[in-house]
């Protein structure tokens, strides 16, 4: 479904610091698990790649992702793809997200993630002409294909130091993962934290 990169390949000129694990998180906020994943995260920063029409409908989710302290980016307003999309209509998928995201957070997304990572060099004019940079991934969880806990964690565990890790909120899975992914990167020396813009 979603185009990985190699290890260390990081879309664009953002990525974490060598020697963290970004963890990723697409398509919220949803009421019925954001709550809980930030509960889960307790105080490990994250980024969230916000759907704009999920962000509309619970702008005080929006509110308290950025409270928690972490990084909130771009994830267009309909989820489509981008590369089938004409201009007009691209730009306004991201110009849209990001007027929401800074009305709700009073902070401009400096991040952007491609809707199941189709991107190209017009998407890549859009994003640029937003002030955004681009993130992909380098470790697909799989949570969006409906894998159990214990398969995103191991595929959690293949990041490598300066690794994306994505996954997706609204999966119970992924919630019942996030602890035991924390777990495992500290036991290998690796502090999980958000993508740095």
């Amino acid at each position: 479904m979603e185009r990985p990169l190699a290890d260390g390949e990081a879309a664009g000129r953002a990525g974490p610091l060598m020697d963290t694990v970004a963890l990723t998180f697409d398509d919220g906020p949803y009421p019925e698990t954001t709550p809980a994943l930030l509960a889960a995260l307790g105080g490990t920063r994250a980024t969230f790649f916000l759907w704009g029409e999920h962000a509309e409908a619970h702008p005080a989710l929006v509110r308290a992702i950025a409270a928690a302290g972490h990084e909130i980016g771009n994830h267009t307003w309909t989820h489509p793809r981008l590369t089938t999309l004409d201009r007009p209509a691209r730009d306004e998928e991201v110009r849209r997200t990001q007027d929401l995201l800074a009305e709700l957070t009073g902070t401009r997304p400096v991040l952007f993630r491609p809707p199941y990572g189709d991107t190209g060099p017009a998407v890549a004019e859009t994003v640029a002409a937003q002030g955004l940079t681009e993130v992909l991934w380098t470790v697909d969880t799989r949570d969006w294909a409906g894998c159990s806990a214990d398969e995103i964690v191991a595929a959690a565990g293949q990041a490598q130091p300066g690794g994306v890790v994505l996954m997706h909120e609204g999966r119970p899975a992924t919630l019942d993962a996030v602890p035991r992914i924390l777990a495992a990167l500290t036991e290998r020396g690796l502090r999980p934290g958000p993508v740095r813009g």
